[in-house]
């Protein structure tokens, strides 16, 4: 909405002719929608970023914490095998693992809990044949059932 500070006459087209004055204003209507819909795509993407598969390990009463930086070979409930993210063929599995972890000796190993166990033992396997020490993934039990005395 613009308005005219110079007086003018009653004239209603007056203010086309004759004197044309500038005006100085920024429209940020533009810049707030754009802002709001890359809020909007951020929001919905968000949750993606954290990793891209889920995969729900089995819960067991002792784990053990490590710092090691070793990849990660995951197994969905549909045996489907990934290496990180992306998808892998299980017979390349032990040549992807050396041509894109280099100084990995071995890797993580961690499979949906509802998984059967024939691609696990297929997936140990080919780490197995390609020397690669196999670490399985595993989440600590939370209020664990208590023992009857």
């Amino acid at each position: 909405m613009a308005f005219s500070l110079g007086g003018g006459s009653s004239n209603g087209r007056s203010r086309f002719r004759g004197r044309h004055t500038s005006m100085a204003e920024i429209n940020v209507v533009p810049l707030v929608d754009v802002v709001l819909v890359l809020l909007i795509i951020f929001m919905l993407t968000a949750h993606v970023m954290e990793f891209g598969l889920e995969v729900d390990v089995p819960k067991v009463k002792q784990t053990r914490d490590t710092n090691d930086e070793l990849p990660v070979v995951s197994l969905t409930r549909n045996g489907d095998v990934y290496l990180g993210e992306k998808p892998v063929n299980i017979n390349l599995l032990g040549e992807a693992i050396r041509k894109n972890y280099p100084k990995s000796k071995g890797a993580f190993v961690r499979a949906d809990k509802d998984t059967v166990y024939d691609p696990i033992a297929q997936v140990i396997s080919a780490l197995n044949e390609a020397k690669i020490d196999v670490r399985l993934v595993t989440q600590p039990l939370e209020n664990g059932p208590k023992a009857r005395r």
